[in-house]
């Protein structure tokens, strides 16, 4: 292994540059797909070195698209770098890379929604959970319309230590917009406070590490980019199914400029709401007009043994949903209406 500090023992041969790749190709940024390139190697070589020493490492990466980062990926020595991309347009220029790495870039047409990774790479990577993370990294400049469901996929993954944390606490170094980035990371009291903030900083130590201005990318997007690292933690800060934690922090958050109790009501059937939403709060020891974004994980942490506690208690309260109540009442309520139409009531 690459003594820390030399230089890379493998740099990729003069190739067409990224710009004469896309006139090549004809590649044209699909909008529909929120599809935004980075040619600016200076800016993937600076997102990789983020991620950590890659030397030897196998690396995922989601979205290539051209190839800007995954240059800078192969350029930093990995013993292996897969790639996994949705767009068949993007497929000869990324083989265009492979042939200039033999051995080291292995393409995917597919979808990283669905891509399964647990045996991509060999078993001797896997690391125990209480370890250092494994020589295994995930790095991505995702398309926007699928950076949120697929960084809620991957925490799901965290919590059950499946997928590409099957290796252990895989490290990932993605991009998103900058607004998202900035919820990621808000800490309590923050206006950008959220959900995601909650779902990710329960499992990860997350970590907005630089912003990309949004003319850095073609074609220009209406926003800035934020590179965010996620290392999962040893301990999750909420030890609860990833689903519970889930529900619970959706409905406190549903309601973000209310009360807290207002969306933690909606937990329970409108018959018991009043009740049990003081119990829930009084258990947890949460004062009833905190607003969620001051809610703290560790508030969370109480609301969500408290509940599961409730759910053990009560079986089919954790299937309660109370959009699904409200559409039955609406239903009803129409119902009666039409009923008395017809009597000419």
């Amino acid at each position: 292994m690459a003594a820390s500090g030399k230089l890379p023992t493998f740099r990729l041969p003069p190739l067409p540059t990224l710009r004469e790749l896309i006139k090549l190709f004809r590649l044209q940024a699909a909008k529909q797909l929120s599809q935004n390139f980075l040619l600016d190697l200076r800016l993937t070589d600076k997102i990789v070195r983020k991620a950590g020493n890659l030397t030897n490492a196998y690396v995922y990466e989601v979205g290539p698209g051209p190839g800007g980062i995954t240059r800078s990926i192969l350029n930093a020595n990995v013993a292996e770098l897969l790639v996994v991309e949705k767009d068949t347009r993007f497929i000869p220029g990324l083989q265009m890379l492979s042939d200039a790495a033999p051995g080291k870039l292995r393409i995917v047409h597919g979808d990283v929604l669905t891509f399964k990774i647990e045996k991509a790479f060999p078993e001797n990577l896997k690391r125990r959970w209480e370890d250092d993370p494994p020589n295994v990294h995930i790095i991505g400049n995702l398309p926007f319309n699928v950076s949120t469901p697929l960084i809620i996929k991957w925490l799901e993954s965290v919590s059950c230590r499946d997928g590409p944390f099957t290796y252990g606490r895989t490290q990932m170094t993605l991009t998103f917009q900058k607004e998202v980035a900035e919820r990621l990371v808000a800490t309590k009291g923050s206006k950008q406070r959220s959900r995601l903030s909650i779902m990710a900083q329960y499992l990860c130590s997350v970590e907005h590490i630089f912003t990309i201005p949004g003319q850095a990318f073609v074609p220009k997007p209406e926003v800035d980019v934020g590179v965010v690292r996620f290392t999962p933690l040893v301990h999750p800060k909420i030890d609860q199914p990833f689903k519970l934690v889930e529900k619970v922090v959706q409905n406190a958050f549903q309601f973000r400029r209310k009360y807290c109790h207002r969306g933690l009501g909606m937990l329970f059937p409108a018959a018991q709401r009043l009740e049990s939403t003081g119990r829930l709060l009084r258990l947890a020891d949460i004062d009833p007009t905190l607003r969620p974004t001051q809610l703290s994980v560790l508030h969370f942490k109480n609301l969500c043994d408290v509940y599961r506690k409730m759910c053990d208690e009560d079986p089919q309260l954790f299937a309660y949903n109370f959009r699904e109540e409200l559409r039955k009442s609406r239903s009803k309520n129409q119902n009666k209406d039409s009923d008395r139409e017809h009597c000419g009531l």
